[in-house]
């Protein structure tokens, strides 16, 4: 694949003006799927079962046949409506979306079309700085996932190259909510940032709601980036390009940032964009095209024969809003305050995916400083060691019991690095790895002076520096001391015990 010329970011947003528009697929954690009895696998099962064996009839698209709407779906769909600020529709309704591939086993998707559940409202975003961006939704409609495509023969695991494909339909039917923004103006050279920050605004909302695992390293949240570019001065807006499936926050940045500087060369070369889906290539940082973006009258859009219309009643969406946690915004504003954190220290906790966790930990008895330094720092650097998620090592409870232990004394910072790579090991809770390895703080004065008296031993001269008022060489004992004792002894009362004997 030919390396596309990029013009630089800053000379790009000189010429043109970016236009944006995100369709963000969050799939619901129903027990079942959208319109049948499978299990559905948006949960751990789905990682662990064989290919083809989440599945019904309906899902497979089988003669005879039919669908019946899975009713937790719907009260997510509208929980999660609400919370993006859209009205409720009294009266919504499935249409059939047509069209042919093969992880749709039935040719046709179920989808709403004209008739969405929630429409009309807007988020609000907040980006690093602190700047708030309205980010306008034009709707949030349920349907049902398709199946996924295993590509084989290739070198890259992409359909280009590919000998053959191996088709699961375990994820087909999975029940979704896919939210459509109106078109972004305005954003200008936030616009990377502002991707980004939309992503995590929507990830946030769904996971407060407890609707959805909303992880996109896993699918269960998904985002088509949709950019384009018009020139400064001109109303009518330009081709737009629709980056698929990005799987990470960072990932959509950098894809809208990539389509900004390739789309700028081709225009500024006197060439044309091709409205058309495009694959997100993690490695290489680039983009490269999928297939012809269709428009909605290719789908062949009709009402679904087999499902009658969804009419919530008000009392279930009045009680349902009554529900609605916290807005994003509004809570991390609160919690910033209420911890006393900086700017930076509470920007470190958010983007780590970290503050879910932390209110956890700190729930469990730890400070809001103790949580923050154990999740941004031991936890994390074990996690990027073993490629793996901070929350999915250790539990918010084991964290604040850890800290426990070091409050009272019992650890030291050291040791409970220690009593943590057991915990994560399996080992058991803090208190049972530290007595299964003996790892507790020794504050007994007998074997302290011991320890201390062998050490004053090996170094004669330090006991008369101390004596002769150089309190800084108590520094060589106490280090011996905790050497000999595999860095368990108590420092601060080996301290108390050297200068003791300094003055005797």
């Amino acid at each position: 694949m030919a390396t596309a010329k990029l013009m630089d970011f800053d000379k790009a947003l000189e010429l043109f003006e970016p236009v944006l528009g995100f369709e963000v697929h969050v799939e619901l954690n129903t027990n079942t799927k959208m319109f049948s009895d499978a299990p559905n696998p948006a949960n751990e099962l789905y990682h662990a079962a064989e290919p083809n064996t989440l599945i019904a009839p309906v899902d497979l698209g089988l003669p005879g046949s039919l669908p019946v709407v899975n009713e937790t779906a719907i009260r997510s769909s509208i929980s999660l409506g609400l919370a993006l600020g859209c009205s409720i529709a009294p009266s919504s309704r499935f249409a059939r979306k047509n069209y042919f591939y093969p992880d749709l086993g039935k040719n046709y998707q179920i989808s709403q079309y004209d008739e969405p559940i929630a429409f009309e409202g807007s988020v609000e975003v907040e980006l690093e700085d602190g700047t708030i961006v309205q980010i306008p939704i034009e709707r949030a409609h349920m349907e049902e996932d398709a199946g996924k495509l295993t590509h084989m023969g290739g070198a890259t695991g992409r359909i280009q190259g590919a000998e053959y494909s191996l088709v699961d339909y375990n994820r087909a039917g999975v029940p979704l909510v896919e939210i459509v923004t109106k078109t972004i103006f305005g954003t200008e050279h936030r616009a990377p940032e502002v991707a980004k920050a939309y992503v995590a605004t929507i990830r946030d909302i769904v996971r407060s709601l407890g609707i959805s695992e909303a992880r996109l390293e896993r699918g269960n949240l998904r985002c088509d980036a949709n950019v384009s570019l018009r020139p400064r001065g001109q109303e009518k807006l330009g081709t737009r390009t629709e980056t698929k499936n990005v799987n990470s926050m960072r990932s959509v940045e950098r894809a809208v940032r990539y389509e900004i500087q390739r789309q700028a060369q081709i225009l500024a070369d006197g060439g044309t964009i091709t409205q058309e889906t495009r694959h997100w290539h993690e490695d290489t940082g680039t983009t490269s095209p999928g297939r012809p973006k269709s428009d909605a009258d290719d789908y062949r859009y009709f009402p679904e024969p087999d499902l009658l219309p969804v009419e919530p009643a008000a009392e279930l969406i009045e009680a349902l809003r009554a529900e609605l946690p916290e807005q994003p915004v509004a809570r991390r504003r609160r919690l910033m305050a209420e911890w006393g954190f900086t700017d930076l220290e509470f920007q470190d906790v958010r983007n780590g995916g970290l503050l879910d966790v932390v209110v956890a930990t700190i729930e469990a008895g730890a400070t809001p400083a103790t949580a923050r330094k154990w999740w941004t720092g031991e936890i994390t650097r074990l996690a990027n060691a073993q490629e793996k998620d901070a929350t999915e090592l250790v539990s918010p409870e084991n964290v604040a019991a850890l800290q426990k232990l070091v409050d009272a004394g019992t650890l030291t910072d050291k040791l409970a690095r220690q009593v943590l790579e057991g915990v994560i090991a399996g080992e058991g809770t803090p208190k049972q790895v530290v007595d299964s390895r003996g790892l507790a703080v020794v504050s007994d004065d007998g074997a302290l002076i011991a320890a201390i008296d062998e050490a004053l031993a090996a170094q004669p001269d330090v006991l008369a520096k101390i004596k002769d008022g150089k309190v800084q060489a108590a520094g060589a004992v106490i280090g011996a001391v905790m050497k000999a004792m595999k860095g368990q002894a108590d420092a601060a009362r080996v301290r108390e015990l050297v200068l003791e004997r300094a003055a005797q």
